[in-house]
């Protein structure tokens, strides 16, 4: 129990700590910023283990993060292997074919009328689609192999990316349109030099959203099939041996790769679209 009053000890501790940091005088700092969050998920790493040793909680319950870092620094080669198949071969092909289709076809649906009247509703009804439900069939059609986990992705991440592009193109106003029709620009004039970087945001949007839907569904679509290697395959089996710290572990690197994932468009996004107010200081 000593363990545990320490646990509550410590929360309470670096709670105020954060606090006093966050509400003080160098807040907006930005190495307090950095250290704010830094604290916090440290915090929760050190009360977890304290948690979990003095509960004595079992590992098929709940590891502590003391053995998920050391299996992740053991099974190092095979974690590597896993995120190879799932999210280079997976989750960023499908991405990339996705998210490539969808802002094509936003053009297309923005040029055409009738495409925005009768995709559009479909795109809402397939986005709908529970992912267990469509992962098996794409898993039956295209294989067992990275390429059906590709289709999972694309099926996941093309609607979204699809309305936040459509509605990007909306969004310049009518005095602005009506200013390049006065300089006699027609639309594709118009839409590369003015409402295409105006969709910018929107387009960066679509693209962060369908990053962490990239990962869940290159995963997911694993548990319906796979070569024995893939996030999904491993998690899968290592839940059938109880081998917790090998799921936590799994779970770690998908973590990893999505928010570097993440952190590498928004990057994009504050590099191309800094003239935007979101992105000024």
């Amino acid at each position: 129990m000593i363990l545990v009053f320490l646990a509550l000890g410590l929360w309470v501790a670096m709670w105020l700590l954060n606090t006093r940091l966050a509400n003080g005088p160098y807040a907006n700092k930005r190495s307090v910023r950095m250290l704010v969050p830094a604290i916090f998920g440290l915090t929760i790493l050190a009360v977890w283990e304290l948690l979990v040793r003095g509960l004595n909680v079992p590992m098929v319950i709940l590891p502590a993060p003391s053995q998920v870092a050391a299996t992740f620094w053991d099974e190092m080669p095979t974690l590597w292997l896993d995120f190879q198949q799932t999210f280079i071969k997976g989750a960023l092909s499908g991405y990339i074919i996705g998210c490539g289709a969808a802002f094509l076809m936003a053009i297309l649906v923005d040029r055409y009328d009738f495409l925005k009247r009768g995709l559009l509703p479909v795109g809402n009804f397939v986005a709908a689609l529970p992912i267990v439900g469509t992962a098996p069939i794409l898993v039956m059609w295209f294989g067992f192999d990275w390429q059906s986990k590709a289709a999972v992705v694309v099926v996941m991440v093309f609607f979204p990316m699809l309305v936040n592009t459509v509605a990007g193109l909306q969004e310049t106003t009518a005095m602005q349109r009506d200013l390049m029709r006065t300089y006699g620009a027609g639309y594709w004039p118009s839409l590369t030099k003015l409402r295409l970087p105006a969709a910018m945001p929107f387009v960066f949007n679509g693209l962060k959203i369908s990053t962490t839907l990239a990962l869940i569904g290159a995963i997911v679509a694993e548990f319906f099939g796979s070569p024995t290697m893939g996030m999904g395959f491993r998690i899968s089996t290592s839940v059938g041996q109880l081998a917790l710290d090998m799921v936590w572990a799994e779970i770690v690197v998908a973590a990893l790769a999505g928010s570097a994932f993440y952190g590498i468009v928004a990057m994009a996004e504050k590099s191309l679209t800094f003239w935007h107010p979101s992105q000024r200081k």
